[in-house]
């Protein structure tokens, strides 16, 4: 399901972080180095585009940190380890593989589900950076602290997904371009937690919000190889707003060429997130434009998100994913800070405690996981629960962008957004 292009990408990034890893070299004591264990797959059916992108941002990271001195003099390493992200079995070895090294903290993309892992890492409590964006991890956390102190989720939850969707609607047609056909939301959910999470909070919030009404949910099942009995009944529903609630990007590339083969005219398409993953520009090609997809955390497009671009470009050519390159890289140097804030990668708890009392502004927003979850908080200010913030430099904000030739552009929020909505080409 990877793309050639992102196997590529995933490889490099493979090949930079194993190069030689317990070798120490020039410029730095003969002191044992610092390691990240990365659990991350290049292998696995589903996710190694978002992994790639983790395994490439973290590793930019690791060859900044050593090319200005390390970390407390010390050279900084990854131990990266491939294993299937969406089963529990081999979430738990991988964690396992990470304690046998005795890894200093541990930087991953997400488990699907996410506590077995959470549960093989309870008694060696190392730092533990996920970006899951699962609110039943955090709700964990919040639970049994004692257990899962050292978890933390520097992202939002998906329950954003769902509640902030009505708020992106109201702005895409106060002042984005967009004139709705008429007030009906279609929504196509896929039958994991995760989507089905997504869902039913965005259900509640049009219903809360109340401009928009829900006309029908469809249910689809991965995987899915030919979306023709979906768009028969999008086109039988004819709604304004069409929410593809899935999240793997090569198959959301076949819906898009299926639906700009025959669309729903002047239908606003969003695509939940799987656009944001490389391959999806890579297989959709020109179909892709007109598409609208988000991410509760990305690399934003100020000053510091375009340098980090930039960088990031140059050091890992092709396409580049706009979440997990910047959420690895803020990972990597949210550890650095505490470290050095602590004087001792292995203090544990202290490491946990001090990434906890200082916020970070990264390439993708502002990190605060001070707060009983230790869950990022969400910008724009959704009204559903006491993780979102009323300014954008306090919280973490979700953005949503829109494919126009076929490059992603942010829309909304207004404060981080780059351009305006562009009438797609089955828009009339």
């Amino acid at each position: 399901m990877t793309s050639k292009l992102t196997r590529r990408t995933v490889n490099a990034g493979l090949g930079a972080a194993l190069v030689a890893p317990w070798i120490v070299r020039p410029g730095f004591a003969a002191s044992k180095p610092i390691v990240i264990g990365v659990p991350a797959t290049s292998t696995a059916a589903v996710g190694a585009a978002d992994h790639g992108d983790h395994i490439n941002g973290s590793t930019l990271t690791v060859e900044e940190i050593n090319k200005s001195g390390g970390v407390l003099g010390r050279e900084l390493k990854q131990l990266i380890i491939d294993f299937d992200p969406l089963s529990p079995e081999s979430s738990k070895q991988a964690i396992a593989q990470c304690i046998d090294a005795q890894v200093d903290a541990i930087s991953n993309p997400y488990m699907l589900p996410p506590i077995p892992a959470m549960d093989a890492s309870s008694q060696y409590k190392c730092p533990f950076l996920h970006g899951s964006a699962n609110r039943v991890s955090t709700e964990a956390v919040k639970a049994n602290p004692d257990k899962y102190g050292h978890v933390l989720q520097p992202v939002s939850s998906e329950v954003d997904y769902g509640w902030t969707f009505p708020l992106w609607l109201e702005h895409a047609e106060k002042e984005g371009g967009w004139k709705p056909k008429n007030r009906k939301v279609h929504i196509i959910q896929e039958q994991i937690a995760y989507t089905k999470t997504i869902s039913k909070c965005a259900q509640d919030a049009i219903k809360k919000n109340g401009k928009f009404e829900v006309a029908r949910i469809t249910d689809i099942q991965y995987p899915v190889q030919d979306w023709a009995n979906v768009i028969r009944e999008l086109k039988e529903v004819d709604a304004g707003t069409i929410m593809v609630d899935h999240w793997v990007a090569a198959e959301l590339a076949g819906f898009a060429k299926q639906f700009v083969a025959d669309p729903v005219p002047n239908s606003l398409v969003y695509l939940q997130y799987g656009p944001s993953q490389p391959e999806f520009l890579a297989l959709a090609g020109s179909a892709s434009n007109g598409f609208c997809w988000s991410t509760v955390t990305g690399v934003y497009g100020d000053e510091k998100g375009h340098a980090f671009r930039a960088k990031y470009k140059k050091r890992f050519p092709g396409i580049m994913g706009l979440a997990y390159t910047g959420i690895a890289y803020d990972f990597a140097y949210m550890l650095k800070g505490a470290w050095e804030g602590v004087g001792d990668p292995r203090k544990f708890k202290e490491v946990v405690g001090w990434i906890r009392a200082n916020p970070m502004r990264g390439v993708c927003g502002y990190y605060d996981v001070n707060n009983p979850y230790q869950e990022a908080r969400h910008f724009p200010d959704n009204g559903f629960d006491d993780l979102q913030a009323s300014e954008i430099e306090k919280g973490q904000s979700q953005f949503y962008c829109q494919i126009q030739d076929k490059e992603h552009k942010i829309v909304f929020p207004s404060q981080i957004s780059e351009a305006k909505l562009k009438p797609a080409s089955w828009w009339k």
